[in-house]
């Protein structure tokens, strides 16, 4: 269900309950941690031809929330579920990012919706919710808002959503006012179409980033890449990396830990 180009939060219930055991086993794969992605499959190898796509983005504008130099070398455009645990790991993950590349602009963040309904009920929702942060604070609300979400929930539908307004209390904004916005449901289109935009660009699974590069990716990069991903090849033997057919985006999927980020961050920056 969840690479469907249609929203699920769409989905008749028939097909969302029949559908939700094969959503649980793509999400494991497309999210894979750390600790998951340590199968390997034999006689595979950084050799093998690299995984072309067209990986069809929607281009970054003003309505996308940014951390960041607009014009850095790569942007991180992240599909998130603010109730994946595996996303709340990444998110500090990017954080880490960001204090090391994006001081010096090399590195920006775009954060777009991509809510699970069939594993998370109340993802759409608070997606939602950062979108209201955003507009009633505009970009650093918008952040500081998302930031305070991850750091309160424990993932998988642990936040109780009456907590929503009083964190937009705590993070500095008009608790009526965003109760307001959150219960006219002005953002669920938005959402909605984040969504499909996400799955138009190959996301299967949550966190998924798309790395927007200001040039196209050598085949000395790629070869390299293919290398550093290798031992994180899934029980199907695929790579979480993949390659646009103009080598101006990358999809790196799952939420890979820091130093293999790093690694990658850095091939791209030669």
């Amino acid at each position: 269900m969840e690479n469907s180009k249609t929203n699920p939060m769409n989905v008749p219930m028939a097909i969302v309950v029949a559908g939700l055991l094969i959503a649980g086993a793509i999400f494991l794969r497309g999210s894979a941690s750390s600790e998951q992605a340590k199968a390997t499959v034999p006689g595979t190898g950084a050799s093998a031809s690299p995984e072309l796509s067209a990986i069809t983005l929607r281009p970054i504008d003003g309505t996308d929330y940014m951390r960041g130099n607009p014009d850095a070398n790569i942007v991180f455009v992240e599909f998130s579920d603010a109730e994946c645990p595996f996303c709340k790991r990444f998110h500090t993950t990017m954080k880490q990012v960001m204090n090391d590349y994006g001081k010096a602009g090399q590195v920006a963040w775009v954060y777009r919706q991509y809510p699970i309904v069939q594993l998370h009920s109340r993802a759409p929702k608070e997606s939602e919710a950062l979108l209201c942060a955003g507009e009633l604070g505009g970009n650093a609300k918008f952040w500081d808002y998302t930031d305070r979400v991850f750091e309160t929930t424990s993932s998988n539908d642990s936040l109780d959503p009456a907590e929503l307004p009083k964190i937009a209390g705590e993070v500095g904004l008009d608790q009526k006012k965003f109760t307001a916005c959150l219960s006219s449901g002005k953002y669920k289109a938005r959402v909605d179409s984040e969504f499909n935009d996400g799955a138009t660009a190959g996301v299967n699974g949550t966190p998924h980033s798309v790395l927007v590069l200001k040039s196209p990716i050598s085949e000395t990069a790629k070869t390299t890449l293919m290398r550093l991903f290798e031992p994180y090849r899934d029980n199907q033997g695929q790579l979480p990396v993949t390659f646009s057919t103009d080598g101006l985006r990358v999809g790196m999927n799952g939420a890979l830990p820091y130093p293999l980020v790093k690694s990658t961050i850095d091939t791209l920056l030669k």
